[in-house]
């Protein structure tokens, strides 16, 4: 039996030796796989971007000498506007899924019962198509004679204009393709709130109103605040519903972004933007999670 051993003790000594080296213990050194991808894989494309976002106007190399001639250009210009419609559009998109997704987070948890599967497989299988086709799906559901106003129009005779390419469209796709995940974080947020407190909120007297604000939404609101974020962020970014549903009748801000590295073929003022965009979402997110107890949300107590 100790003669079977000595070979993975021996095999072992080393690899503690390696540890005792580097000052690491077991769980730090497990860890380094995962480091090492987050560092090669995140950190060192972003430091790319900022580096990149110093160098002269139409440059390829970061070997030219460091200026701020890039951000000069973007605050001296109208770039600003893409920012306040990319901002916008976001927080709009938010609050209306907000609204759209408790009730149907609510009705999930505590209402529909055995449907409750159903409902969110339903709620799902959009997420197995391609954002692109369903966004073309309400071109063809909403253009001059199409599903919508061609049969308002066998019908009623109805005579109206398309619907498309304005800025209440671009905020009903992004409604549409970023509410399950409002919904999904919310969902859970919601089930988290126990009935017995429910009961017992009631049993004391309180209304349902008050059982809502002091109970529901205090005790959901680690699920609704990764919901926010979540949904808040991906808005931002959004760039296909402002150009199929938009018309490029507003410019987000990744677009922008976009033809700077394409077109413009002017990577140091696309990484520049890319650098702000990061700075002002990043600001607004921990200024969220300043207001909350993020070891909370977490679920780490």
């Amino acid at each position: 039996m100790a003669e079977a051993s000595a070979p993975a003790i021996a095999t072992r000594q080393p690899r503690f030796v390696i540890l005792r080296w580097l000052k690491l213990r077991p769980g730090a050194a497990h860890a380094l796989p995962v480091i090492a991808f987050l560092l090669i894989g995140f950190a060192a494309p972003l430091a790319w971007v900022i580096m990149f976002s110093f160098m002269p106007e139409r440059s390829f190399s970061l070997l030219n000498e460091p200026t701020l001639d890039n951000y000069v250009t973007i605050f001296s210009g109208t770039t600003y506007r893409s920012f306040l419609w990319s901002l916008g559009l976001a927080a709009v998109t938010v609050i209306l899924l907000a609204l759209i997704c408790y009730p149907i987070a609510y009705g999930l948890t505590r209402v529909f019962g055995r449907w409750s599967t159903l409902l969110t497989l339903l709620f799902t299988i959009p997420l197995f198509v391609s954002e692109n086709v369903r966004l073309y799906g309400w071109i063809l559901f909403f253009i001059k004679n199409g599903v919508m106003l061609g049969t308002l129009k066998s019908l009623f005779g109805y005579e109206g204009e398309t619907w498309l390419f304005t800025e209440g469209m671009i905020v009903l796709g992004m409604v549409y393709v970023y509410m399950p995940f409002m919904l999904f974080p919310m969902t859970l947020g919601v089930s988290m709130v126990p009935n017995e407190t429910r009961d017992a909120a009631f049993d004391l007297g309180a209304s349902r109103w008050q059982v809502f604000k002091e109970v529901d939404l205090p005790l959901a609101m680690p699920g609704i605040v990764i919901g926010f974020l979540l949904s808040f962020v991906l808005a931002v970014g959004a760039l296909v519903e402002a150009k199929v549903l938009g018309g490029q009748r507003v410019i987000p801000i990744v677009h922008e972004i976009e033809l700077a590295f394409t077109y413009a073929q002017n990577w140091p003022l696309g990484a520049a933007l890319a650098v702000l965009l990061m700075l002002v979402v990043g600001t607004l997110v921990m200024l969220v999670l300043r207001r909350f107890d993020l070891d909370t949300i977490l679920g780490r107590r």
